[in-house]
């Protein structure tokens, strides 16, 4: 019976504990003190970095004024033709495509598309040869978008070879067009 006897004694601590965390709680004298501030540390003053812009549109040109793709390697500048024709290859239109790209971004920047044929030929026909081919790349430039006023193109004809030999692979490399930045 002893439990018995202390049950309500314990209820009753237990209600003034209670009672006593809820009075303490809410009690509000408006004389507390302010936390102290803090005491200054010597710290070496913090240098605010500045702040990298991004930027938000591809690099066109590398070092030396090299033109470049989306992934930041140098684009093609030279574009080959078949024998006594001046059609641009399927495979080249992509790259062509990224330098209107580059210039209709760049409109400060210009071109001179250089037009050049292997030696078989007169003089003449070559150098008409030649600029039917930089033609067609400046025609191709200008179809996307590219003004005019950015392209100039100029026929070497058989005068300035990229490879001197005399045989079908030394040709096939000299019959071009090249694309120089200014």
């Amino acid at each position: 019976m002893y439990i018995d006897e202390l049950k309500p004694r314990f209820r009753g601590l237990i209600s003034l504990i209670a009672a006593a965390f809820i009075v303490a709680g809410c009690s509000s004298t408006g004389s507390q003190e302010p936390p102290p501030e803090p005491e200054p540390v010597d710290e070496a003053p913090q240098v605010q970095q500045p702040i990298e812009e991004v930027d938000s549109g591809p690099r066109d040109f590398g070092p030396g004024g090299i033109p470049l793709d989306e992934n930041g390697n140098p684009l093609s500048r030279t574009f080959y033709f078949d024998y006594d024709k001046s059609v641009l290859r399927a495979a080249d239109l992509a790259a062509l495509e990224v330098h209107a790209q580059i210039l209709r971004r760049n409109s400060d920047r210009s071109v001179v598309i250089e037009g050049h044929c292997d030696e078989r030929g007169t003089r003449e026909y070559n150098l008409a040869l030649g600029e039917r081919r930089a033609d067609a790349v400046k025609t191709f430039l200008v179809s996307a978008g590219v003004s005019a006023r950015q392209i100039e193109s100029v026929s070497y004809g058989e005068e300035q070879p990229e490879d001197p030999g005399h045989n079908d692979s030394a040709w096939a490399r000299n019959r071009r067009a090249v694309v120089s930045y200014r």
